[in-house]
């Protein structure tokens, strides 16, 4: 799943590629992939892509009227709302991508609104260009709206704070853990509502920095809340640097190849040695070094082994 470094890095590459052209439609191919009805996608024919940003793990592309003269770094960003403004809000869940197409598409005898495949939406530009927006695999998550206001979207009108602004301090985040209790720690980093963002790959490595097992209570004493605020930034910063600037072709390969421990069960533990290992759940799976983490001890399962240090 992409999470808020490939997500950021994806929302700049087609910031640069889609600012200032005009939308021609979109024609949504999986029809259970839009979750909205007013505005009608149709309103999007002649619209001008203002600019694309993120909030948390969504995507925001910013649609204006295209005799706008609001094509400019003064719009502010991808949160703010004008007259006549609309907003192409994408959720790419487990196993949506984005890919940039430089040709128009060959003419399809399927009728729009059935689903062909992997292909979810297309966004046709008015040169043909444009955007397949893609899900792989059989449990379709992917989501799009079409919306006047970000807020209307309910993902992102709760989402908790962007773990890389400016105004989240160590002193947030430990207000935000003291609020979770005796909640788990790598449930609290995932949870959209506390923490903006942080997915499961990325909550795995900042444990590992931060020497915490997955399965500690979130309420902790401030040294470790100072230790687990500084593994999260530095782990989401030198993310966001290594994706800056990539082609969004690029970012998963780049994501998955600087991975210390997540997707790598059975594997040598870069900085100790110890084999990593994993707890599965019934949807989804996180790794861990014993020796690292949870003194040396694995863990069995969420329930049999709730190791707090």
């Amino acid at each position: 799943m992409p999470e808020l470094p490939e997500v950021h890095a994806l929302a700049a590459d087609l910031d640069g590629r889609l600012r200032g052209h005009v939308v021609d439609r979109l024609d949504v191919t999986a029809f259970a992939a839009l979750k909205t009805f007013d505005p009608p996608v149709s309103a999007l024919h002649g619209m001008l892509v203002a600019s694309v940003g993120r909030h948390g793990k969504f995507l925001d592309a910013t649609l204006v009227a295209s005799s706008a003269s609001a094509v400019s770094d003064e719009r502010g960003g991808a949160g703010r709302r004008a007259d006549g403004e609309l907003h192409l809000i994408i959720h790419l869940a487990r196993a949506g991508w984005i890919r940039r197409r430089d040709a128009a598409p060959i003419p399809s005898a399927r009728p729009r609104g059935r689903s062909t495949g992997p292909l979810a939406a297309r966004l046709v530009l008015d040169d043909g260009s444009g955007l397949d927006i893609t899900e792989a695999g059989t449990k379709k998550s992917l989501a799009i709206w079409l919306v006047r206001n970000p807020d209307d979207v309910p993902g992102i009108a709760n989402l908790g704070p962007d773990p890389l602004a400016p105004e989240f301090t160590e002193q947030v985040l430990a207000g935000i853990l003291a609020a979770a209790g005796r909640s788990q720690l790598k449930g609290v980093l995932r949870s959209q509502s506390r923490i903006a963002g942080i997915g499961n790959a990325y909550s795995d490595e900042i444990l590992w920095a931060a020497k915490m097992s997955p399965f500690k209570p979130a309420d902790m004493p401030p040294g470790d809340v100072h230790t687990l605020y500084e593994a999260m930034q530095r782990m989401l910063r030198e993310a966001l640097e290594r994706a800056d600037g990539l082609k969004a072709s690029e970012l998963k390969a780049e994501k998955k190849s600087n991975l210390n421990v997540h997707g790598r069960f059975g594997e040598p533990c870069p900085r100790c040695g110890d084999t990593i290992r994993q707890v599965i759940y019934a949807d989804s799976t996180f790794q861990y070094c014993p020796t690292c983490q949870t003194g040396g001890k694995p863990l069995a399962d969420r329930v049999l082994s709730r190791l707090l240090k």
